[in-house]
């Protein structure tokens, strides 16, 4: 049995899945199958990208997430949709950058999501499993869906939290 290796190209081929994908997100899955304790992946989220503010339940426990590459926005809302909580994650050329860590970890029952700061960012996502598909996901009620134009206002809106970088 070899190592798994992660190299520079499978982000770029990952970043460049992503900008093709009309979500302007894509992951790919480091775990072999659903049933394993660990759940983690690569995410690759553009610019564009509006991933709408959800949260997990207490059976997933906390998601934690590491910049690889680029700069990420982390936001967390309180039960009415109230910014709370904003803090920069980034790798690369922003490692080290004053008040930028390196990742975050959200727990169960908060509110947030991930604002992608600059083209190319990835993350990697762990999150305990086994991770079931057909369980229901926590979308915050008072968020747009994805795909429409209150979306993309919604996501403008969150983006100003980080303007001063």
């Amino acid at each position: 049995m070899h190592a798994n290796i992660f190299s520079e190209n499978i982000l770029n081929e990952l970043s460049s899945q992503a900008k093709k994908n009309l979500r302007k997100r894509q992951h790919k899955n480091l775990h072999a199958d659903f049933q394993e304790a660990c759940q983690r992946f690569f995410n690759a989220i553009e610019p564009e990208s509006y991933l709408r503010p959800h949260c997990h339940g207490s059976q997933q426990g906390a998601e934690t997430l590491i910049a690889v590459k680029g700069l990420l926005g982390l936001v967390i809302f309180d039960n009415k949709g109230e910014v709370e909580f904003t803090h920069l994650f980034g790798a690369g050329r922003h490692a080290g950058e004053k008040g930028v860590a390196i990742g975050v970890e959200v727990q169960p029952g908060q509110w947030h999501t991930v604002v992608s700061l600059e083209e190319g960012s990835v993350l990697l996502e762990v999150k305990g499993g086994p991770f079931n598909p057909e369980a229901p996901k926590y979308f915050a009620p008072w968020a747009p869906d994805e795909m429409t134009l209150e979306s993309e206002n919604y996501l403008e809106r969150l983006r100003k939290y980080f303007q001063s970088i």
